[in-house]
């Protein structure tokens, strides 16, 4: 893929643009081998590849220039704005909406963020796109005048683009590099959006994080589904859940279920854990629309909140009470920085037969794998949710190694 931007020096945010796709591809899977060298008997699974353009569903879009031409992209090294409407790894029903989101800036009279002069009011634009179009689109402002604002401006924007299922002001008022604030408020009689990923449809609020990468996050999920069914556990639990992808995954019984999944034996129960009350909110709306399993038994699948890392050995000591089960498979998809000592050692001491770790940086993931010595990899999986940057995706299925 070739970008005038980064060609042009604009945007260098994609570093490996320009980079023939097989071989970021190659380097990609040769650097997460590399890193998981500590595990030499696991069976790599083909690296799944992505579409190389077009494929971000969610674009972050920092607001310059001025109310009449504001432009919609990055900041230069002195603060001005960059437009960056046409580029290439954003979906293209997303680039076809800027130019009306444009100009809805301009009619609410918006005035960008001028960050060296720490005036103005419109900093970002978040929008996501779901697999049938539909936009959410959130307006990050600094005061409640300007949500007035955004306000007026709905009826019109949704006119422009009926494809606007959800629109949305979220208040940052500090001068900080951060892309949104904690208060978010929905302007649009709707609040979520459906998104098709995999075998389910998740339901997105304003904050929850979803994969940017649709096709690819759906692949993910349906490989962790997989390996789920192979092993065909009793009990789930899937830690940083989300809006949840994998546990919403783990408790469909698929084609090859085996007794927990099959007719006439006990439902696979599944239980994501979240710190976010808002995709709580959002998994247990999906899991709602779960449809029936064998004889008509509806999926037992339930999302609480709480902190993964200080949940799980509390609740693990407590889990042959009556309202919990210990789990067979656990299910761990944490943020860059990784699982920590503390959660991957109550991992270790648990006793769990089997883990799927799903890890955006696969040097954490080693890190954490070293902390758990008692767990071999057994298959591992790069899933490339980020084409053109160095970053990707592995995914490992762990089995505990037999007491000696």
């Amino acid at each position: 893929m070739q970008c005038s931007y980064f060609d042009a020096g604009l945007c260098r945010s994609c570093t490996l643009m320009g980079v023939p796709y097989a071989e970021q591809l190659a380097v990609k899977e040769a650097t997460a081998r590399t890193l998981l060298a500590a595990h030499p008997g696991a069976v790599w699974l083909p690296a799944v590849a992505s579409a190389e353009s077009g494929f971000r569903a969610k674009a972050k879009m920092v607001v310059g220039g001025s109310v009449g031409a504001p432009t919609l992209g990055i900041l230069d090294r002195s603060g001005r704005g960059v437009d960056l409407r046409a580029c290439g790894i954003i979906a293209p029903g997303i680039r076809a909406a800027f130019d009306a989101l444009a100009g809805a800036i301009t009619a609410a009279g918006l005035e960008p963020y001028d960050v060296p002069g720490r005036r103005g009011e419109l900093k970002n634009l978040i929008v996501t796109e779901s697999a049938d179009g539909e936009l959410m689109v959130r307006f990050v402002v600094r005061s409640r005048a300007s949500v007035a604002a955004v306000r007026g401006i709905v009826p019109s924007l949704v006119d422009a683009l009926p494809q606007v299922a959800v629109v949305t002001a979220n208040l940052l008022p500090e001068h900080k590099a951060v892309v949104e604030g904690d208060e978010e408020i929905v302007l649009t009689s709707r609040s979520t959006l459906p998104m098709r990923v995999g075998d389910v449809t998740l339901h997105v609020r304003p904050q929850s994080f979803v994969q940017t990468n649709t096709a690819i996050a759906g692949a993910l999920y349906r490989q962790g589904r997989e390996w789920i069914e192979r092993v065909d556990p009793s009990v789930v639990w899937d830690l940083y859940c989300g809006v949840g992808g994998f546990a919403l995954h783990a408790a469909l019984p698929g084609p090859g279920a085996g007794s927990s999944g099959s007719p006439g034996s006990p439902a696979r129960s599944v239980l994501g854990i979240e710190v976010s009350a808002d995709a709580v909110s959002s998994a247990r709306l999906a899991a709602a629309a779960l449809p029936p399993g064998p004889e008509g038994r509806m999926p037992d699948v339930r999302f609480e909140v709480g902190d993964a890392t200080r949940a799980v050995g509390p609740a693990l000591a407590s889990a042959s009470s009556s309202t919990l089960t210990a789990p067979e498979l656990v299910v761990v998809n944490p943020p860059r920085r990784g699982l920590g000592a503390e959660l991957a050692g109550e991992l270790e001491r648990s006793g769990v037969p089997t883990i799927i770790y799903s890890s955006c940086n696969a040097a954490s993931l080693a890190t954490d794998l070293a902390l758990m010595p008692s767990y071999r990899a057994v298959e591992a999986r790069l899933f490339d949710m980020f084409p053109q940057s160095a970053h990707s995706e592995v995914m490992v299925l762990l089995e505990r190694s037999p007491a000696r």
